[in-house]
């Protein structure tokens, strides 16, 4: 059997494409490993009707959606290898050696991150040490807040400042700052402390302090940090899509890459601003443009 379309990823991005495709009577199927990041990710915020849900309660609820549509396949196993067998067919093996082929792709796997490297950021992680201020800022609002950042300091620290004005800014010796913007953080009471840091102190997931170098131990119960983004599999690399300026796979308003008949969507398009909300509609977004070139290449081929 040939899908029509295959998606890599069971995110919200590939979900919703998923959801529109089956709406669509397209023979579907999505992988879905179940190794998002979201897993460290205790409730989801900024969804209109979903706000505060669980990441797996989110996706069962999807699954539930989706399961109406009995064109839809989901499978529970990783894809390890792409091949472009013609300009309409690929073939996709899964860890197991299974294959499977489709005629169009979505790449929805979205991206993974690398930690700042401090001494026992992982424990903090996804509790009271976040990634997005739009996401998590709510629950930490007015409280003595740390921003850990080695890019983007300035602007990272501008974003917290509206959700808390107790807040200490850690550059752990990498981040760089401007003085004209140090001055201007620091104009609005903003500490800037730019030492190495030795760790960071607390339990059960819940920071308590930032540890210098030296010992010193900083006062916060929590957080924001920069990451670092990776995509989360090589076959965008492998087929030969273009970037875009951040670093995530260029795509065009309906999800179209540079590749004949691969599309992204989610974080592994966008990679920032990374929101349930915004790479659900990116794969929504995507199932529109796989849908609308399915049709019109039917009805070009009729023609001829």
């Amino acid at each position: 059997m040939i899908y029509d379309c295959a998606i890599i990823g069971g995110g919200p991005a590939g979900l919703n494409a998923a959801l529109v495709l089956g709406r669509s009577r397209r023979n579907t199927v999505l992988f879905d490993d179940n190794s998002g990041r979201n897993l460290v990710t205790r409730e989801s915020h900024g969804f209109l009707t979903r706000d505060g849900i669980q990441p797996e309660e989110f996706k069962r609820l999807a699954r539930q959606d989706i399961a109406k549509y009995d064109c839809v396949e989901m499978k529970k196993k990783m894809i390890v290898h792409v091949e472009r067998l013609s300009k309409t067919h690929y073939e996709l093996t899964t860890e197991d050696g299974e294959a499977f082929h489709s005629t169009k792709i979505i790449l929805a796997a979205g991206v993974k991150e690398q930690l700042p490297n401090i001494p026992d950021i992982e424990k903090f992680y996804g509790t009271s040490l976040y990634s997005c201020p739009y996401c998590d800022g709510w629950e930490l609002q007015d409280q003595p807040l740390a921003v850990i950042a080695d890019k983007n300091v300035y602007e990272l620290a501008k974003k917290v400042y509206t959700w808390s004005r107790d807040l200490i800014v850690f550059t752990n010796g990498i981040g760089r700052l401007e003085e004209a913007e140090k001055a201007k953080l620091i104009e609005h009471g903003i500490k800037v402390y730019e030492d190495i840091l030795g760790g960071l102190e607390g339990e059960n997931g819940q920071l308590r302090s930032v540890r210098l170098e030296d010992g010193t131990l900083i006062d916060r119960i929590g957080g924001f940090i920069t990451p670092a983004w990776s995509h989360s599999t090589p076959f965008a690399d492998e087929l030969g899509c273009e970037q875009n300026s951040y670093g995530g796979i260029k795509t065009d308003e309906y999800g179209r890459t540079n590749i004949w008949n691969v599309y992204a969507a989610g974080d592994a398009s966008l990679i920032v601003p990374s929101q349930l909300v915004i790479a659900a509609g990116e794969g929504s977004a995507a199932a529109i443009g796989v849908n609308g070139d399915l049709t019109n290449e039917f009805f070009t081929a009729e023609e001829q």
